[in-house]
């Protein structure tokens, strides 16, 4: 079965970006450290095993922090504009968008230490089942559909709450998915994960510099 990588993001644009992570850090900061994780996902992508690589983007990249380098890293990507109002309507169609054939392997822009071999994992459990990674925080991480018409079940969920992940499992294994969990991961929404996820980051990643670089 063919797999796209789908990477859901939001521009890193100052004021608009993390705004969780900004009422602490500063609006600038929030950008910076949002940049460098996206520029991390995207790197992880790129060098794991799927067959295409999509982002589903909203905001302007112009106004971003770090804008040339996601410009750069961005050229070998099929890029889609996010549409729909609420995010589980977003991600419906952003799966929709992204899908030609085969699975589709969705992550956010959240998680910079995730590796190319562990979404090349998931991407080999999808020729047997559906995918979910469940984040720290009671959300998710990931979402790998054999179908993604099955994306469909988001529109239901509430997001962003201590009970997505499971509303989530719940909403799929409903609509018929025989989901196979994916390790757990930490993901960045307030000052307090920012070591904790830099540590996990290997040392040549530009969240783990930024954070390093924030702390002097």
């Amino acid at each position: 079965m063919t797999v796209t990588a789908l990477v859901v993001a939001k521009a890193p644009v100052p004021g608009l970006a993390k705004t969780r992570l900004a009422a602490t850090i500063g609006d600038a900061a929030a950008a910076e450290l949002a940049a460098a994780s996206l520029l991390d996902t995207l790197d992880a992508v790129s060098a794991a095993d799927v067959d295409r690589r999509v982002v589903a983007l909203t905001g302007s990249l112009a106004d971003a922090a770090r804008a040339d380098e996601l410009t750069l890293a961005l050229a070998s990507f099929t890029v889609i504009a996010q549409r729909g109002d609420g995010l589980g309507e977003r991600l419906a169609n952003a799966h929709a968008d992204a899908a030609t054939t085969g699975a589709v392997l969705q992550i956010g822009m959240d998680t910079p230490q995730v590796t190319a071999q562990l979404l090349s994992d998931a991407a080999a459990h999808l020729g047997t089942s559906d995918v979910l990674g469940s984040a720290e925080d009671g959300g998710w991480w990931a979402l790998g559909l054999r179908n993604p018409a099955l994306a469909r079940s988001l529109l239901d969920v509430p997001m962003s709450a201590p009970s997505t992940g499971t509303d989530t499992l719940d909403a799929l294994a409903a609509a018929g998915a025989s989901i196979t969990m994916l390790p757990e991961l930490r993901d960045v929404d307030f000052e307090s994960d920012l070591e904790a996820v830099a540590q996990l980051c290997a040392p040549t990643s530009r969240f783990r510099i930024a954070v390093r670089q924030m702390g002097n």
